[in-house]
């Protein structure tokens, strides 16, 4: 019997107003145990160092965030519709399910692959992933401080693949 629920899921990111050069795709695939999220994202904005009392940009903060919503609204402050980090087991920051490693570019474009044991894709159909201008400390509550929200896609079944297993 087939589930209603596919073993991968896509999140086509697409930058904001900061930063409407990005573009990429975010594809998350059951295995056993948990999960493999894979990201090849390109049109990151450049590194700067932290200078004074501003932050550095990139490495880039990557979550799940609660609501599959990726309206602009604000221009100065995209993507807030998006809602706060998920966090479906009430952890503190830097162990939430949604807690990703931070994006590290090389010239505007990244490729990463990881394993989680936090969630299954069932869990995150209807969820987006924000991509942040700043690097996640894995500490301030409740959100890493990782700075202004530069991109967003909303996580959506894949049915279109040929099972890897």
């Amino acid at each position: 019997m087939e589930s209603k629920y596919p073993y991968i899921a896509i999140a086509n990111v697409r930058g904001g107003p900061i930063r409407p050069q990005i573009r990429g795709v975010i594809f998350i695939r059951d295995v056993p145990g948990g999960a493999l999220v894979y990201a090849n994202i390109q049109g990151l904005p450049p590194y700067q160092p932290a200078r004074g009392d501003l932050d550095p940009i990139g490495p880039f903060g990557f979550h799940i965030h609660e609501f599959g919503n990726c309206n602009i609204g604000e221009s100065d402050a995209p993507f807030k519709d998006a809602g706060g980090h998920w966090n479906p087991t009430n952890q503190p920051h830097g162990n939430h399910a949604g807690d990703f490693p931070v994006l590290f570019s090389n010239d505007g474009r990244t490729t990463m692959e990881f394993f989680t044991n936090k969630f299954k894709v069932r869990d995150v159909i209807g969820k987006s992933i924000i991509i942040h201008e700043n690097p996640d400390d894995y500490r301030t509550q409740p959100s890493g401080n990782a700075g202004r929200r530069l991109a967003c896609g909303v996580i959506k079944p894949y049915y279109n693949y040929l099972p890897f297993y």
